[in-house]
């Protein structure tokens, strides 16, 4: 028996050589397993989709006070003011809202490629992201 077990502490309370906490001779935490680059994955993913999903909500918002609220909601309001001619409620609901529609595309392309940079999962990086999963 060594020391350690005759204290009645096991090699994972005390650091010994079975222990998930052990460390290297120079007293260094010895580098991570392969489960932790997996949690670790896994909570970058996490907030990669938290922001990507906030991101999506903000545009959709925009999307629905352009079409339903300016178009329909707020139309006649909106009726007071002209805009080339036109009643600016119902030009919201025939072409403001596909340009406003158009601009959102690039809006969302620039917007998702920052936070894919952001989370290390662009496809413009020379390195691929650890997913966790099989290539």
């Amino acid at each position: 028996m060594t020391g350690d077990q005759s204290n009645g502490q096991n090699d994972e309370q005390t650091g010994g050589p079975n222990s998930v906490y052990h460390h290297d001779d120079q007293g260094n935490p010895v580098g991570q397993s392969s489960h932790d680059n997996e949690v670790v994955s896994e909570t970058r993913m996490s907030a990669y989709w938290q922001a990507n999903l906030r991101f999506l909500a903000v545009l959709l918002v925009v999307w629905f006070a352009v079409s339903f609220g300016a178009g329909i909601l707020f139309a006649d309001a909106l009726d007071q003011y002209s805009f080339l001619g036109f009643p600016l409620g119902f030009w919201f609901a025939q072409q403001g809202a596909i340009y406003v529609f158009v601009v959102l595309i690039f809006v969302y392309v620039i917007g998702m490629n920052r936070i894919d940079k952001a989370h290390g999962v662009s496809d413009d990086d020379e390195t691929p992201a650890v997913t966790g999963g099989d290539a």
